[in-house]
């Protein structure tokens, strides 16, 4: 096991962390680096599917943090997204692994939570004293594929095939300090300014994890249930 510093290059880290690969049930299957685990080449058409997360914060007026994703980053660069996408590493302190599918069941999953506070301070600068495992809501699991055409043209050699979790917190206030390596923008939105960002903002660009999130899963769970 390591503790995980945050000190490096977006190069660095694609060949130094590991992610954790899984089948399509979710079950641990092994673990590879995140340069290995994004390539969409011969062999791995859709490269390696592997765990991630995705947390939504909100403030205490129900207003969701989003990020724009820096410019040097390697895949969806210069997208919106939520206020933090990574993944849980393997061979971390604390342990990010979440072996028992019970976990998930009862909605724990406390390895997820580890990484999303260790992303969450070195993103986007909150202290880690800030959060708390207790405050976080797991909701569910993602499985999405999707290359990164965009960036890298039709034959892209880029992408993500995640099973992602979905993790709300609400916090009333949080320091912000934007690491520029990983984040290009902050802002957080209300209802009505999410929904003109996406439907009307053509200068905006969103992740596809994102997209489908927005599109099937926060009506129920943002606009009409939970921050209501």
């Amino acid at each position: 096991m390591s503790t995980w510093t945050g000190s490096g290059t977006q190069e660095d880290f694609m060949r130094r962390d590991e992610c954790i690969l899984v089948d399509e049930n979710d079950c641990i299957v092994g673990h590879s680096n995140k340069y290995d685990c994004h390539r969409f080449v011969p062999g791995q058409p859709q490269g390696l599917l592997h765990r991630a997360f995705s947390v939504f914060l909100f403030n205490s007026e129900g207003h969701l943090l989003l990020q724009q994703r820096a410019k040097g980053k390697v895949t969806f660069p210069l997208v919106w997204t939520n206020t933090c996408c990574s993944h849980p590493l393997y061979g971390q302190t604390p342990d990010e692994v979440d072996t028992d599918e019970g976990c998930v069941l009862d909605g724990s999953v406390l390895g997820i939570k580890h990484a999303a506070i260790r992303k969450l301070q070195h993103e986007l600068g909150i202290p880690a004293n800030e959060l708390s495992l207790d405050s976080f809501r797991f909701l569910t699991r993602l499985h999405y594929c999707a290359a990164d055409k965009a960036t890298w043209g039709p034959m892209a050699e880029w992408g993500e095939h995640e099973m992602d979790y979905i993790l709300f917190i609400q916090v009333p206030k949080v320091t912000l300090n934007p690491n520029p390596e990983e984040v290009e923008a902050i802002r957080y939105v209300g209802k009505k300014e999410l929904f003109d960002m996406m439907q009307l903002d053509s200068r905006c660009s969103w992740s596809p994890w994102f997209k489908i999130i927005a599109d099937r899963l926060l009506p129920k769970w943002y606009f009409c249930r939970l921050y209501s």
